[in-house]
């Protein structure tokens, strides 16, 4: 199993698309009863999660916030008395100088918030953080991490998602070979109504995400090479494997929990103080017995939801955005599994030239990677 562990509620940024969106967004009623007063750090008892640990013969471990760094002494705390098949963080990157490499060198993946270029990435997260950021992973690559890093971008109206996505894929001062994006789309109430979604998500990003699988399946035709585009992994792999449902695939609710700071278990990061879907406790629950929670209509009448999965958990739960709204998200969903499919005879075509193997295809599902943008 897959747990996200919040180690502190707290971060060092003010996004745009986070605490930005969060001001704004002060209308109305939330709908669900939810615990604003959860420890800023873990305050459980480190042996309740060794006990929960213990029951799962192969826990991975991923490291959240907040800014987890933020709260370093948990993580080395975690990591010197808990045993997992795998550790994992989600970080803004700015704090990465300051966990010493024999805990950094211990990931098995690093996901950092960065959003494209030095200017779109400042636009959103503040001036000075790109370089920032660059400066910590070449400093964390130095002191010898292997493990996988890889970009997790945030998405909105100011991204055009194919220039961003080459330039981390091609620039020269730190390329990535693994890349992942989610849209910001659904969370907040009311931002729909002040935002340009609808047009930016036909007139840019669908285009975009078109031009971006040719590149991709191009790179394979002259390098035989698969780049690591998540939300292009995951689609290829069903399409290729013949997988019919693959369940809601970031795994929230059944294959990925999250743990809060006080110990209480919860289906999904986003869902952070939401009494409503507390799952239990490390002190008593078993990991493997925990209730499964998953997506309603109209995600389960849909017509691509064996290969969408259904999204978000948060979103199909809480309904933030209004059903005309949410279905333009759901576009973007449908067209790109229509871009990918465009280019399933090309990747067919050379996996049996032996130019790529269908191995390539395969990625750590559950990682934080929630594969559907």
């Amino acid at each position: 199993m897959f747990f996200h562990l919040f180690t502190t509620t707290e971060c060092n940024l003010e996004c745009k698309y986070c605490f930005g969106e969060a001001l704004e967004d002060t209308v109305g009623d939330f709908g669900f009863d939810v615990d604003y007063g959860l420890p800023r750090h873990i305050v459980y008892n480190m042996d309740y999660l060794k006990r929960f640990c213990s029951l799962d013969p192969e826990p991975v471990l991923i490291f959240y916030g907040g800014e987890p760094l933020l709260y370093a002494e948990g993580i080395r705390r975690i990591m010197d008395h808990v045993i997992a098949k795998h550790f994992l963080i989600q970080t803004n990157g700015l704090l990465l100088d300051r966990l010493e490499p024999r805990y950094v060198n211990r990931f098995t993946a690093i996901l950092v918030s960065l959003d494209g270029d030095e200017s779109l990435t400042d636009f959103y997260r503040g001036k000075g953080v790109h370089r920032k950021v660059i400066e910590n992973l070449k400093l964390v690559r130095s002191r010898g991490f292997r493990g996988e890093i890889i970009a997790r971008m945030t998405v909105m109206e100011q991204t055009d998602i194919y220039k961003q996505v080459l330039w981390l894929l091609q620039n020269e001062v730190f390329p990535f070979s693994s890349v992942h994006w989610q849209i910001n789309a659904g969370f907040w109430s009311h931002d729909f109504e002040r935002r340009g979604f609808a047009e930016w998500s036909k007139s840019n990003y669908t285009p975009g995400i078109i031009r971006l699988a040719e590149f991709w399946v191009n790179t394979m035709e002259r390098k035989g090479i698969v780049l690591r585009l998540y939300p292009f992994l995951g689609i290829t792999h069903s399409l290729l494997s013949g997988e019919e449902k693959c369940g809601l695939r970031c795994g929230a609710g059944w294959m990925n929990y999250s743990i809060q700071t006080d110990g209480t278990i919860i289906p999904c990061p986003a869902m952070w103080g939401i009494r409503k879907y507390y799952l239990g406790h490390i002190k008593s629950s078993h990991p493997l017995r925990l209730p499964k929670i998953s997506v309603g209509e109209p995600c389960i009448s849909c017509r691509i939801y064996g290969l969408c999965g259904g999204r978000c958990l948060y979103a199909n739960i809480t309904k933030r955005w209004n059903s005309a709204a949410y279905r333009l998200v759901c576009e973007t969903v449908e067209n790109t599994i229509e871009a990918i499919k465009a280019q399933l005879p090309i990747i067919k075509t050379l996996i049996k030239a032996g130019k790529i193997r269908i191995e390539d295809f395969n990625f750590m599902k559950y990682n934080g990677c929630e594969i559907i943008p």
